[in-house]
């Protein structure tokens, strides 16, 4: 589990170091802290699909602890499926949504991964990988998901980065993640990494046609211990700088943003989606 950093007490002791791709500990923080996405990215891709929404069976891969897959739920498609490799991410969000709305408390969670997803075959309507495809193997998980896929059925690919420049402060945070680790590489930022190539990559794929782009803003006001909250979630950052460094980071934000109620960040969320031949 990530340090708590007391108010007005500076860092604590470090924590056990964070290891690349693995939210085990990271989980409670995850769900409640983690962004959602943009509404009319959301409505897009359901359009996309072609069919009426409440007839559409939806698969999550890579749910953790199934913010998207809420979202989902919440429009009325008639099934939601979260797939999630990691114990402590899908008990976590298994938690979250049974104690969400009626419609959320009604996905189904299972164990598997975005290579091995464990589902039936042209059970899918519409399938998504949300802030999780970058941790994946692109050709097996193509592979598999054509398997999952119905023909004419859709994937889609997402993530929420922050717009870091739309808030002085929070361009001010981010620069300290650079001076603690000149060498920060962002493997999850949405905005870097695979995305660069994604577009020509799905163009690319013999099974797949109808390779469409969107994308959408939203802005939320968080508290301190919100924002806090959200970092502590973060798995790559956590990585790269280690737990020393990023218990520093921590004790910065804070004092940072210390008397101010908090925070507004805008969010960008980009999909990329494509139609299974």
């Amino acid at each position: 589990m990530t340090p708590d950093v007391a108010r007005g007490g500076g860092p604590p002791a470090p924590a056990a170091p964070v290891k690349h791709g693995d939210f085990t500990g990271l989980a409670q923080n995850y769900a409640r802290y983690r962004p959602g996405y943009s509404a009319s990215v959301l409505t897009a891709l359901l359009s996309l699909v072609g069919k009426p929404v409440d007839t559409i069976d939806a698969v999550d891969v890579g749910a953790g602890t199934g913010i998207w897959s809420a979202l989902l739920a919440a429009r009325g498609v008639r099934t939601v499926v979260a797939v999630e490799p990691n114990d402590d991410m899908r008990e976590a969000g298994a938690q979250a949504t049974a104690a969400g709305n009626t419609l959320a408390s009604k996905i189904v969670w299972r164990r598997g991964s975005g290579e091995n997803t464990g589902l039936t075959v042209h059970s899918a309507d519409l399938l998504t990988a949300a802030s999780s495809f970058h941790w994946m193997d692109f050709e097996q998980t193509m592979t598999e998901f054509v398997g999952v896929l119905r023909p004419g059925g859709r994937f889609a690919a997402l993530w929420n980065p922050r717009v870091v420049e739309a808030n002085p402060v929070l361009a001010e945070i981010e620069e300290q993640l650079r001076v603690l680790c000149p060498t920060l590489n962002r493997v999850s930022s949405g905005r870097s990494g695979i995305t660069a190539h994604l577009t020509d990559r799905l163009c690319a794929h013999p099974a797949f046609d109808d390779v469409v782009y969107i994308e959408g803003r939203h802005s939320a006001f968080q508290t301190v211990d919100q924002y806090l909250g959200a970092w502590r979630s973060v798995n790559d950052i956590q990585v790269q700088l280690g737990p020393r460094a990023f218990s520093e980071f921590l004790a910065y934000v804070e004092q940072r943003l210390a008397g101010m109620p908090g925070v507004e960040t805008t969010y960008l969320t980009r999909a990329w989606t494509a139609r299974r031949r």
